[in-house]
């Protein structure tokens, strides 16, 4: 029940943060001084939080779609399957989005490498 919940919250956080995405690419297309407003904005730790919830519904819905689509090809249904494959799903789309944000924030700069 909650793997249901969390992937409809998932798929409406992402309608509301294409918004925002569309607020960016219209910022790059406004001028200068409209991107700068934006980045200020995603720069701010509210922003970044909204980015970090973005990026991580991105990865959860999509990896949660996959699991869907093995079980539309007959396969998984079985409660201990259901359950695996729900932990796993949870454990990869966290994991995945801070390795997101990690190489993110390397590839910027903001931090030193550990490799």
């Amino acid at each position: 029940m909650f793997m249901s919940i969390l992937h409809r919250a998932t798929g409406v956080f992402l309608a509301l943060g294409f918004v925002a995405f569309t607020w960016g690419l219209l910022a790059v297309a406004g001028g200068s001084e409209a991107y700068s407003s934006f980045l200020i904005a995603a720069a701010h730790p509210f922003g970044r939080l909204v980015l970090f919830g973005f990026s991580y519904s991105l990865i959860y819905h999509a990896m949660n779609g996959v699991r869907h689509l093995w079980w539309d090809a007959g396969r998984g249904y079985d409660l201990d399957a259901v359950r695996k494959s729900g932990w796993l799903i949870m454990v990869l789309s966290v994991v995945a989005t801070i390795v997101l944000w990690y190489c993110g924030y390397q590839n910027a700069g903001l931090i030193s490498g550990m490799f």
